[in-house]
């Protein structure tokens, strides 16, 4: 089969130099086939620092991987078969989603989806509307080590779950949103939906955030902005526990994440369930508002 055109949008995030390895350097050991980044369009947001700050050294890193850089979004979406997001600030997604999706090229949001569930929403009912497939998801949802855990066989269903990690905060992206969402990603990834209130504990250093699903298991997530910047998980299974680390993957979650965008993209079908992606966006919103009330918010 012949490689996919994929065009990129947004290039002030370290993912659009790292997805571009991945796919187009044969040489990569870690190389995903199947596709090519040919075009990109580098916006960012001036109000910032994370943003604007890295368009111009990452714009240069990615056209020397043989991308063609072009000055409008549509463009993109116009020449190539599918569209990565990859814009580092949630807040611009559904304006960009809002650009290309009369193209009806299937199209992979990155983490975060957007920051707020009415936009989530939007985003969900445009793909419906114009027969566009979407798909969002922190790449820590196909980190090896996690799926060869989930894939155990004896010892039960799943009854619970304790994910952790980093949880630095930055002022234009609200609360958990910024890294957060990717251990909120992992717990949904062990649980599935279901969610029905959440509650939020914090202080300078660390955040632990618990919920209950409609079916009575707990989930919790631990964030730190002081010791370990370790991203993990235990998994309580009916007959144990099963402790996750996925910094112990040997194979880069961000290649499991590609190979699994990669069929995204041929087949139109999302590996994530948009009401999932939904709930996961109203799931943080909800942490957010518990982190400043204290109470515990339902969904």
């Amino acid at each position: 089969m012949k490689d996919l055109k994929i065009g990129m949008i947004g290039l002030d995030t370290s993912h659009a130099t790292a997805f571009t390895k991945l796919l187009n350097d044969s040489s990569h050991p870690f190389y995903v086939g199947g596709g090519k980044v040919v075009m990109a369009y580098p916006v960012g947001s001036p109000d910032f620092d994370l943003s604007y700050t890295r368009i111009g050294p990452i714009t240069k890193e990615v056209e020397q991987n043989g991308v063609q850089i072009v000055d409008t979004i549509e463009e993109v979406a116009d020449q190539c078969d599918a569209v990565l997001v990859e814009s580092v600030d949630g807040r611009v997604h559904f304006d960009q989603v809002s650009k290309i999706i009369e193209f009806k090229k299937p199209i992979f949001v990155d983490k975060p989806f957007c920051l707020t569930s009415s936009d989530a929403k939007g985003i969900v009912e445009l793909s419906e509307k114009y027969h566009t497939p979407i798909m969002s998801t922190s790449a820590l949802r196909f980190a090896e080590s996690l799926t060869k855990a989930l894939a155990i066989k004896d010892k039960g269903k799943i009854i619970g779950a304790d994910c952790f990690g980093p949880m630095e905060i930055v002022d234009t992206q609200p609360g958990y949103f910024w890294y957060g969402i990717h251990s909120v990603e992992m717990l949904y990834t062990i649980l599935g939906s279901g969610a029905k209130h959440v509650r939020s504990e914090s202080n300078q250093d660390f955040d632990v955030i618990v919920s209950e699903w409609e079916d009575g298991r707990i989930g919790s997530v631990r964030g730190n902005r002081k010791g370990n910047g370790d991203f993990g998980s235990v998994i309580h299974f009916e007959k144990g526990s099963e402790y996750v680390s996925i910094n112990s993957s040997s194979k880069p979650f961000y290649a499991s994440l590609l190979e699994n965008v990669l069929e995204f993209f041929k087949d139109g079908k999302t590996r994530v369930p948009l009401h999932e992606t939904i709930e996961i966006i109203r799931f943080i919103e909800a942490a957010n508002e518990s982190r400043e009330t204290g109470n515990q918010v339902f969904f």
